[in-house]
């Protein structure tokens, strides 16, 4: 075993590892063993293995026992599965060679579905089972069978000319899966990433297809799907839906969508909104903003520093996804009078004398989103009572189009009309959070602030002479006068992640490192830190190159760490929400971006602030759970834009960009770092060392360079 393959292990671990402990491990008789055992024995707090993290005396006495390999082949499944770096909630099925079968949806305004006899649903052993729509599976897209009296819109396709569109659902076989009540649903370790989708997989194809789940299966989903880790190889599917292929079709609310579903022990806390003016910044986080004094006073407003309850047990998930829910909701209630989804189900919405139904409105979270035959959008909305099924027509220009840019889990209102069976709802308007038009900036502060993230200190392609010239622009070192004038007014330095480049974040990352050791690389941080005058107050966030937990949201750099830096430095998580004397500031490092730019048309890494964009819109950072981005699931989602900023900044992606909506400023940094070997191979080309520089007092917006 050479040294490369040590640490490459390690990375797979997602750990990071000194080169003493390297030196270690690779000088030992048995290298290979030594490290199995280390990886199966570190404290689960350690970011960076050093040589305290190895236990030779125990090895040593373990060795003389029983082989490692025995342990690891005498441990339960579940065990080996962590050892291997495998979720035992990965899969939904113990037994590998199960596919999942799927069935197509048919369209709900073709002729056929509009039959009153009911579905044949086919089982595999191709015997046919008549059932009533009553015995029909509860799924969103199940079983839609229209009244006759319906008369379709002239602008869809007339049905006669669609050929032989099927009425058949084809049930998979449902495998043995043993019942285990006593055992717990364990979440992934939040620090494994998920393998991103790809990006060029188209949203639609000509057949559709979803995924029948067993009500055993129902459960669990939530806590299986929606914190995997690592991904397999997707089987191949004829799927129509945005949806993985895995992922549950309910719920996010806990079994049976029952708000009392909830142990007695356990409460729910919903987090009051702060959208109303009356309620004020610190109303949904009295508990942990913390104030900074001075010249420059910083005051944290909401951060999960040092407020994290996560283990990932299955109410937790529960738990987010309500106060998630019951927060956006609230601000999209404001909007409209929006319904119970389960008291449709429980009257009759009958036609008006005009030939129209009546108009209704429903607030749900977006738990699938599927295409008919015939090209129409289907949304399967949720809320803590129910789920219902929203139709939105291709017809239909400017709503289909709005339709197309939702994403999985944001929360939305939708106004439409209900057939006369009342299986589905006939879309006329899709309500986003989105922020009021009413929203004014805010005046009374001064000076400027400079937003700056992606340093990657340590990386051999850091860009240090431009980030000198930067640190004697702060000093006052510059040859223009004007440039003099400018630092002399900068109050606030704001850091949006990625301070150093870490180690064990890619493969084959050592090779483009000039510093090998993570915490020499904050050391080298700190000297460059302890430059900038003391009167800038600066900020710093993580990153997913910083060490500190890869899931989101992350907290503040360790103390140990924060011990290199001067004392004039504010240390928050990520994101983190602030005010800097008076002006609202939001930060987020911005992984999210890449989910944007995967998700959503239009969307791209040369305009970043665009992503920053469909956040606001949304009033969520990450709007689709189990992603690229690892999401804890805490009690308070961190995520919720609220109370609306004046400012958003975001890094991560390398590129530059500054845009306004509705009074927000919103601002994507670039980086110090040229381009690596990585970006070169994704094609991602970096705008290096640009720095936006913002007045406090009117949002205008400079961009200085430094190349």
């Amino acid at each position: 075993m050479e040294k490369k393959d040590i640490i490459r292990a390690v990375m797979e671990k997602e750990y990071q590892i000194s080169p003493e402990a390297v030196e270690l491990i690779y000088s030992s008789n048995s290298p290979e063993d030594l490290l199995k055992y280390v990886l199966s024995t570190v404290n689960d707090s350690v970011i960076v293995i050093s040589i305290e993290d190895i236990d030779l005396e125990g090895f040593d006495a373990f060795s003389a026992g029983e082989s490692h390999s025995d342990k690891i082949h005498a441990s339960s499944t579940e065990e080996r599965k962590i050892l291997s770096g495998t979720s035992i909630l990965s899969s939904r099925s113990d037994n590998p060679s199960s596919e999942p079968d799927s069935f197509v949806v048919p369209d709900p305004l073709s002729e056929p579905v509009l039959s009153s006899e009911p579905d044949v649903i086919t089982t595999a052993s191709d015997s046919s089972i008549k059932l009533s729509q009553d015995d029909v599976p509860d799924s969103s897209v199940q079983g839609i069978v229209l009244d006759k009296a319906y008369e379709p819109d002239p602008d869809i396709p007339d049905a006669s000319n669609i050929q032989d569109t099927p009425n058949t659902l084809n049930v998979p076989n449902t495998p043995n899966t043993p019942n285990t009540p006593n055992t717990p649903n364990i979440p992934n370790t939040p620090n494994t990433p998920n393998i991103p989708n790809t990006p060029n997989t188209p949203n639609t194809l000509n057949t559709q297809s979803i995924t029948v789940l067993s009500d055993e299966a129902l459960t669990s989903d939530l806590a299986s799907d929606s914190f995997s880790s690592v991904k397999t190889a997707t089987p191949t599917f004829s799927f129509h839906s945005s949806l993985d292929a895995n992922r549950p079709v309910s719920s996010f609310f806990g079994q049976e969508n029952s708000l009392s579903s909830i142990p007695p022990n356990r409460s729910f806390r919903t987090e009051p909104s702060s959208s109303t003016s009356e309620r004020g910044i610190f109303s949904s986080s009295i508990d942990e903003y913390k104030y900074y004094p001075g010249k420059n006073p910083v005051t944290v407003v909401s951060d999960i520093t040092g407020h994290s309850t996560c283990v990932g047990e299955y109410m937790q998930f529960v738990q987010y996804f309500r106060d998630r829910y019951s927060r956006l909701s609230e601000i999209i209630r404001g909007r409209i009078n929006a319904r119970p989804i389960e008291s449709l189900k429980r009257r009759s919405f009958r036609r008006g004398g005009d030939g129209g139904s009546e108009e209704i409105s429903i607030i749900g979270m977006v738990s699938d989103i599927n295409s008919t035959t015939n090209g129409h959008k289907i949304l399967s909305l949720e809320d803590p009572t129910d789920s219902f099924s929203v139709l939105i027509r291709n017809s239909d220009k400017e709503l289909f189009e709005l339709a197309s840019k939702i994403l999985l889990d944001e929360v939305i209102g939708v106004a439409g009309s209900i057939t006369n069976d009342g299986s589905l709802m006939l879309a006329t308007k899709i309500i986003q959070p989105d922020v009021p038009n009413n929203v004014q900036r805010r005046t009374g502060s001064h000076g400027k602030a400079i937003l700056i993230s992606d340093v990657h200190v340590g990386s051999s392609q850091f860009m240090e002479d431009s980030w000198l010239d930067f640190l004697d622009f702060l000093k006052g070192e510059s040859d223009s006068e004007d440039m003099r004038e400018l630092a002399a007014s900068v109050r606030y330095l704001v850091v949006a992640g990625d301070i150093v480049d870490g180690i064990g974040i890619y493969p084959d990352q050592e090779l483009e490192l000039d510093i090998l050791d993570v915490y020499d690389q904050y050391r080298k941080a700190a000297e460059y830190f302890r430059e900038i005058p003391e009167h800038i107050r600066v900020i710093i966030s993580p990153g997913n190159h910083d060490a500190v937990r890869q899931a989101e949201p992350q907290p503040a750099l360790p103390e140990n760490i924060q011990a290199y830096f001067p004392e004039n430095i504010v240390f928050v998580g990520n994101p983190a929400f602030l005010e800097l004397d008076g002006v609202r500031l939001l930060i987020y490092h911005g992984r999210s971006i890449d989910d944007l730019v995967a998700s959503v048309p239009g969307v791209s890494y040369q305009e970043p602030a665009g992503a920053v964009l469909e956040m606001l819109k949304r009033r969520h950072l990450a709007p689709t759970y189990g992603s690229r981005v690892s999401i804890s699931p805490e009690k308070k989602d961190y995520f919720i834009i609220d109370p609306v900023p004046d400012i958003i900044h975001t890094g991560h992606v390398h590129t530059l960009g500054v845009q306004r909506y509705k009074n927000v400023l919103l601002v994507n940094s670039g980086t110090w770092q040229g381009q690596t070997e990585f970006q070169k191979r994704v094609n991602l080309v970096p705008v290096p060392a640009r720095v936006p520089i913002v007045d406090l007092e009117n949002f205008d917006v400079k961009i200085l360079a430094f190349d």
